[in-house]
């Protein structure tokens, strides 16, 4: 699904899911950090052209977390969701829905932290409700905008890494 030149690896290794996967030239804290702290996430989140307008983020077991993007062409997109599992640097699992939702359920967003020689792999496990679901976003360009998000965040924390002085 993904070309040699994208560095996000897209697989669908079950009917009901889709694992995104990508390196960070970061250490795992900085990049966990990125994921969950609303004044890092508005620097990054989003497909180009997108932006967070808000983002609350109660980052506890049972908080619950709401982002509000907007497009370019003033198109706004609200997604929320309840965390469920939160282990700073190393995992975080939380509910997503969509208000505008086109398939059935919640999600389940699982995101792993791995730590490597001061780069970190994020891999990310989308589960859906249903086949049909899964399918639904395929067919939408979810792996590119998400895909986009993650290079704003690679520069992000290019640009952290170098102004605290640490070596990825």
């Amino acid at each position: 699904m993904s070309s040699p030149d994208d560095p996000l690896v897209v697989h669908t290794p079950g009917d009901r899911e889709i694992v995104l996967s990508r390196v960070f030239e970061a250490p795992a804290h900085l990049v966990f950090a990125a994921f969950t702290r609303p004044e890092l996430l508005v620097r990054w989140y989003g497909a180009r052209g997108w932006r967070l307008v808000e983002c609350d983020v109660d980052l506890r077991v049972g908080g619950r977390w709401r982002y509000v993007s907007q497009g370019p062409d003033g198109d706004r997109m609200v997604q929320s969701g309840v965390y469920r599992q939160v282990e700073p640097a190393h995992r975080l699992v939380c509910t997503e829905l969509f208000d505008d939702q086109s398939y059935p359920g919640e999600t389940l967003v699982s995101h792993e932290f791995t730590e490597l020689a001061g780069r970190t792999t994020v891999t990310t496990t989308l589960r859906y409700a249903t086949a049909e679901g899964r399918n639904t976003v395929l067919r939408y360009p979810m792996a590119r905008g998400y895909g986009e998000g993650l290079t704003r965040l690679a520069e992000l924390l290019h640009l952290t890494t170098t102004m605290r002085g640490e070596t990825p």
